[in-house]
């Protein structure tokens, strides 16, 4: 075929030279992830960051074409060339299946995006798998063991997922530009050069570490600064107990549901395929949610315009040993008139930036070698004293999120909500507080 491009505000230009490639993006499936937002709530806190799943999709596609093409052309002895479309179609696809919110709403309704992508490539119904049937019959159930890991080739298998990866390699450098958050990029045209395929992985030239320490450091910053922002977390938390009280009202109320939002009836019944999963995207339930403001139960027609309009929960910090004690900041809360079920939470959020392999952990990861010259693989961190640093301990806090209004000193409740703020110093939770 002749070579189609994407104009790409992160690689420049997206090169399509394959008519499987450019067949599976036109599919109605993939086409959808033009509707589903790559960083969910974050947009209510970096107001650039609406781009796409379709756009990162394309993007880890592009890195992963441009690996493939460097394996076979520097190093033909240790890359099949049989591998590169498969590598390709499992970067293009490998975040089919998420959904509307996707993690928020997973945890609600006990749906899994890696399931249902899964489906999406296995399942005769969809386009997608019939454009994949034209490579090979056994073609399908490939590129779906490429994305869940079982793939007998490590190489092929690392490329997609990995700790550093063609995903990771372009969420960060995305999401860093369309957020204006510099704090992740980092040189991906010297990660290129210094990549190579070895017999059971991928690694890369001693030459390149600095770049690959770079890249390290810019996935804990992008962690820290934007992925776990409180802002962000606070619409996750608005968005989780919105649905959470649409859940529970829909048996005693299904006429209301069924007039505002038809596509959420087959999750309320748990009765759901996978159409109904692929026919709701970011801007039908964002409708959703502009409807259920004239809801007749206060609840949910208030968390609804809280969040239509970001009218952000407010949150502090607090220690693990002290969450118990949190029931008396709930009360506070219950006392102005809030449903403390509704209009509180906790959330945690804590990364690891980086590991080595650690066989006996329920899920090890696959750790960064380096080719040191005399041809043996050195883990990173025993290399690296900057990522060794990092190497093994989570990062991140512990949240308590309440309404903005528990904030207010000249309201009518000033006396309860200063027994609120007597609880709290430095946005943090000090119980024992004298």
């Amino acid at each position: 075929m002749n070579e189609k491009v994407f104009r790409d505000p992160v690689h420049n230009y997206i090169h399509v030279n394959n008519q499987i490639i450019y067949d599976l993006i036109n599919t109605k499936e993939f086409q959808r992830l033009r509707r589903i937002k790559q960083l969910g709530t974050s947009s209510y806190t970096f107001h650039g960051g609406e781009h796409s799943r379709f756009s990162h999709c394309l993007g880890v596609y592009e890195i992963a074409r441009r690996i493939t093409e460097i394996f076979e052309e520097k190093y033909p002895e240790e890359w099949d060339p049989a591998e590169s479309l498969l590598t390709m179609t499992a970067a293009l696809l490998h975040d089919l299946g998420h959904g509307a919110y996707s993690h928020t709403f997973e945890h609600l309704f006990d749906t899994d995006h890696e399931a249902i992508t899964q489906e999406i490539i296995q399942s005769p119904e969809t386009e997608i798998h019939q454009v994949l049937l034209q490579v090979a019959p056994d073609f399908p159930e490939k590129v779906a063991s490429v994305i869940d890991h079982t793939y007998p080739n490590k190489q092929v298998v690392q490329l997609i997922s990995s700790q550093i990866d063609a995903d990771r390699m372009d969420y960060l450098l995305r999401d860093s530009y369309f957020t204006g958050a510099s704090y992740g990029e980092f040189d991906l045209t010297r990660i290129l050069r210094v990549i190579r395929p070895v017999a059971n992985g991928i690694a890369f030239q001693r030459n390149g570490m600095h770049a690959i320490e770079d890249y390290v450091l810019s996935r804990y910053q992008m962690y820290m600064q934007v992925y776990f922002h409180p802002a962000t977390r606070a619409m996750e938390v608005l968005l989780q107990n919105l649905l959470k009280r649409a859940k529970e009202l829909y048996p005693e109320d299904k006429d209301f549901f069924a007039r505002t939002s038809p596509h959420l009836l087959p999750f309320f019944e748990k009765n759901v395929t996978l159409s109904d999963y692929l026919a709701l995207d970011d801007g039908v339930m964002n409708t959703y949610f502009q409807l259920w403001m004239t809801s007749p139960d206060k609840i949910l027609a208030d968390l609804s315009q809280r969040f239509v309009n970001r009218k952000v929960f407010k949150s502090i910090t607090f220690s693990q040993e002290d969450q118990d004690q949190l029931a008396s900041m709930r009360k506070l809360v219950e006392d102005i008139g809030f449903d403390p079920d509704y209009y509180t939470a906790i959330h945690k959020n804590f990364d690891l930036p980086y590991d080595i392999y650690r066989p006996e952990s329920e899920n090890p990861r696959t750790q960064i070698e380096i080719l040191q010259k005399n041809g043996e693989l050195a883990e990173l961190s025993s290399l690296s004293p900057i990522v060794q640093s990092l190497a093994g301990s989570r990062h991140g806090d512990n949240r308590f999120y309440f309404p903005k209004e528990m904030l207010d000193q000249n309201s009518i409740f000033a006396s309860i909500t200063q027994q609120f703020l007597h609880l709290i110093e430095n946005d943090h939770f000090t119980p024992n507080k004298n």
